[in-house]
């Protein structure tokens, strides 16, 4: 006999929701209003009497499932027949004492009650999904599968508490989240668990969702379709490092910051640095960059090779390890930004850098954003060794003089940050061009480093820059940050555009940038309970995407896809490449369950997902 009704009672095994994990924590052995939380399931409850019920009043129906894994929608008289019915399910037993829960067809059509996906070959497909939507595992087949990878990584390695669920399916950092939560969290220590867990998964049909550092801003990690989020943790040694080849064999779970204070002795550095809590294989997922991407670019080009666990198990690696190759498909650039949709990431070999001789920091404001945005422009059309060229306006300014997490007030006007890196000579004369093109732009103060206090001095305002917003949040307010990126000779046009937008939004909003590629941020702070701000920051961002997109540029420079910005992408892209990608993507996880619901969908006008 199944064990999920005591899980349910734990609120520790179903894909539930956020709320309703909560909710069932609280549940004592009696009978109680079942049809209240049932909504909230992220499945349908299958039973010989429902497949009765079905099979009698929807003659035609078929589930449309394949061999493969992927299914369709209800055929035959599925539709009209059930617009009044009334189902009653005996779904729920507690302590022995059964719930009854009766609700409409109609709901149950729209998605109110059933899962935008379908769980268990035997249930009603929804009524509003497109043919060629995968069919996920079962409740019971769910809970198989979590035993066998318990059995295979031992106890300790696989946890269904809710706090740790809630961890791994909702990003405080992330604008966009599901509404569902994983069913468990597993811990592999190496490649070979990773394998035999896939191996399971695909055998059950259990969707899958890779954790790294859970700094996610578009929801790469959420669980729309419940499944198991596997959390690289222990999966955070260096392999080998090459130090005269200057390379360094990692696993995912490895900080950049760490690895970079592990290898220091050694005169070398790994240049892509984003947020803190990033970690290696999220930054290969997303194909992350960071500040010092105008001089160093970004992940995909310090990747020299991976380890891919496939979506049947099978492990792959896409070349060996010298600088160059040109032999065969470029597997990396298939793997890189791929958010974990195509392969399960084990070892990354990555490039490393010199560590330079010398390096300052310099900090110049101007009376607008778009006297800012033009010098950056200029500088980089003047052929400036720059190693970063940061933008931030007036209000991310204030923010950071609010916050007081430097050791200086700041100017609150629209200010450029540099870092410069090479030789004393070199160094000395990148901030000599860069005072004088400034200046030619209206610039105001123009400070820089003399000594290494000062430069970390002058640095921090960047450095605090999102801590700073995230610190000053109220009780039930939210930061949303998003980006994008465009042509270089349009980055002040659409930077002076969006300002102007975000300013007449009257919210508390920001720009932040890294200018010296054409990507920059917005970040609004907002009452995450205010469905009107919701919409506002909605519009604001929409119309930021499509000026961008307008601009030959992109709806994201480094954030990612994940499952808010899918759109955007068909917009970007348009369907005929978008269709190149889904093929891609079936012909590697045909049964589609490697972080379902990214960057793309199995079926052309999918509805969104929560």
């Amino acid at each position: 006999m199944s064990r999920l009704p005591s899980r349910l009672l734990r609120g520790s095994f179903h894909p539930l929701t956020r709320q309703s994990q909560s909710t069932f924590s609280a549940i004592r052995p009696s009978l109680f209003p079942v049809s209240t939380h049932l909504k909230r399931f992220n499945t349908q409850f299958s039973t010989s009497q429902i497949r009765k019920n079905f099979e009698t009043e929807s003659a035609g129906h078929n589930d449309g499932s394949n061999g493969d894994g992927t299914g369709g929608n209800a055929g035959g008289a599925y539709g009209a027949a059930w617009s009044s019915k009334t189902v009653t399910l005996l779904c729920i037993s507690l302590s022995g004492i059964t719930g009854f829960a009766g609700y409409s067809l109609d709901a149950w059509k729209r998605g109110d009650y059933a899962a935008n996906m379908i769980h268990g070959k035997e249930e009603v497909i929804n009524g509003n999904m497109p043919k060629g939507c995968p069919v996920y595992g079962s409740p019971d087949e769910m809970e198989s599968a979590i035993d066998e990878i318990r059995e295979l990584l031992g106890e300790d390695f696989v946890s269904t508490d809710d706090e740790v669920l809630h961890i791994h399916g909702f990003s405080e950092w992330s604008t966009v989240n599901s509404e569902r939560l994983p069913v468990a969290v597993v811990y592999p220590s190496s490649t070979k668990d990773v394998a035999e867990i896939v191996k399971i998964c695909s055998k059950y049909r259990v969707p899958m969702i890779p954790f790294s550092g859970g700094s996610s801003l578009e929801g790469h990690f959420s669980a729309p379709h419940g499944g198991v989020s596997i959390d690289f943790t222990h999966m955070d040694k260096v392999v080998a490092f090459h130090e005269t080849d200057m390379d360094i064999v990692v696993q995912p779970a490895v900080s950049w910051m760490d690895l970079n204070e592990q290898i220091k002795q050694s005169g070398l550095f790994f240049p892509i640095d984003p947020g803190p809590s990033a970690r290696i294989g999220g930054m290969v997922a997303t194909n992350c960059s960071g500040t010092n991407a105008v001089r160093y670019g970004t992940m995909k080009d310090w990747v020299i090779n991976l380890t891919v666990v496939l979506a049947d198990g099978s492990v792959i690696k896409t070349r060996r390890r010298p600088r160059k190759s040109s032999a065969g498909y470029n597997l990396n650039g298939l793997f890189v930004g791929s958010e974990g949709t195509l392969g399960l990431i084990t070892e990354i070999t990555l490039k490393l850098a010199v560590i330079p001789e010398e390096t300052s920091v310099a900090v110049v404001t101007f009376p607008t954003i778009r006297d800012a945005a033009e010098a950056a422009s200029s500088i980089m059309r003047k052929g400036v060794q720059v190693a970063a060229m940061e933008l931030m306006d007036d209000v991310q300014m204030k923010v950071v003089n609010k916050a007081g997490g430097t050791n200086r007030v700041w100017e609150e006007k629209p200010t450029l940050f540099f870092k410069f890196s090479g030789n004393k000579a070199s160094v000395a004369q990148d901030i000599s061009n860069v005072d004088t093109i400034a200046k030619r732009h209206h610039s105001a103060n123009f400070i820089f480093a003399t000594s290494p206090q000062e430069k970390e001095s002058l640095w921090s305002a960047r450095k605090q820059s999102l801590w700073s917003m995230l610190s000053l949040r109220e009780s039930g307010q939210d930061v949303w940050s998003t980006d994008v990126a465009v042509p270089l000779s349009r980055l002040a046009d659409l930077v002076e555009v969006s300002k102007k937008e975000m300013d007449d939004l009257g919210m508390f909003a920001s720009i932040l940038g890294h200018v010296g590629d054409g990507n920059f941020h917005e970040s609004i702070m907002w009452d995450k309970t205010n469905e009107a701000d919701r919409k506002k920051i909605e519009g604001v961002v929409g119309r930021m995407v499509t000026r961008a997109l307008e601009m030959e540029g992109t709806c994201t420079g480094e954030h990612g896809v994940g499952l808010g910005k899918k759109n955007s992408l068909v917009k970007e892209l348009g369907e005929e490449t978008i269709s190149v990608m889904r093929t891609v993507k079936k012909a590697l996880d045909p049964k589609w369950l490697l972080n379902p619901g990214k960057v793309i969908d199995p079926v052309k006008g999918m509805p969104p997902l929560r």
